[in-house]
């Protein structure tokens, strides 16, 4: 079998307060634990968290192409995690912060240029853990669905956390526990288990280098 080279490994995870692993006692959040876990199969990897609490798509789009850019020069190996939405569907002053409609341009714009430039994964926004909003819950599914429609169409992997970590109690018992919307170590070391499994990222650590060092 050839040797597989992988210089220079770098990703970009982009995002919200997830992204950031806000609550988390270890300040991993779930983007640490996997990185952890790819280290251990043998992958060096330089890894850069760009969750900002708060953030909305809209605000994604404008800055994520000048921070992913400045640390994945053009001779490294880089790569891009998305992950938003939640921001965009809260209600204030009697309005959500972002439309649905402005939501998935955005998300369109932002994943239409980052193909082109990047290998790119998609992970939809995570559930927002006061179950006292139906309504919330709604706007979070809708968004999701109408996320992964945007990623079908341009061929980018789609990763629908909402509707696994909504059956979470984990998830639920932690956020309610914490600030009613993160959970602690235990919910993000949950999600990173469940980004592990999907075949998306898999394909981006398809060797246990370790195990196998002829194969890096």
């Amino acid at each position: 079998m050839n040797s597989i080279q992988l210089p220079d490994l770098r990703i970009c995870f982009v995002g919200d307060s997830f992204v950031n692993g806000t609550g988390d006692p270890e300040y991993l959040g779930w983007t640490g634990r996997i990185c952890i876990n790819a280290n251990k199969k043998g992958y060096d990897i330089t890894y850069y968290n760009l969750g900002v609490r708060r953030d909305t798509s809209t605000d994604i789009a404008k800055r994520w192409l000048q921070e992913v850019s400045v640390r994945l020069p053009k001779n490294s190996y880089g790569r891009v995690v998305f992950s938003f939405g939640l921001n965009d569907t809260t209600v204030e002053n009697g309005k959500t912060r972002v439309d649905l409609i402005d939501s998935i341009r955005n998300a369109r714009k932002i994943l239409t240029e980052a193909k082109q430039l990047y290998p790119v994964l998609m992970i939809g926004p995570a559930p927002y853990a006061e179950q006292e909003d139906p309504q919330r819950k709604k706007r979070i599914s809708d968004l999701s669905k109408q996320f992964a429609l945007v990623c079908h169409e341009l061929n980018v992997p789609y990763l629908d956390i909402f509707s696994i970590l909504e059956k979470s109690t984990i998830w639920r018992d932690e956020a309610i526990g914490n600030d009613g919307v993160h959970p602690n170590a235990g919910g993000y070391a949950e999600f990173a288990q469940i980004l592990e499994n999907w075949d998306a990222w898999l394909s981006w650590f398809p060797y246990n280098l370790i195990d196998n060092p002829k194969l890096g």
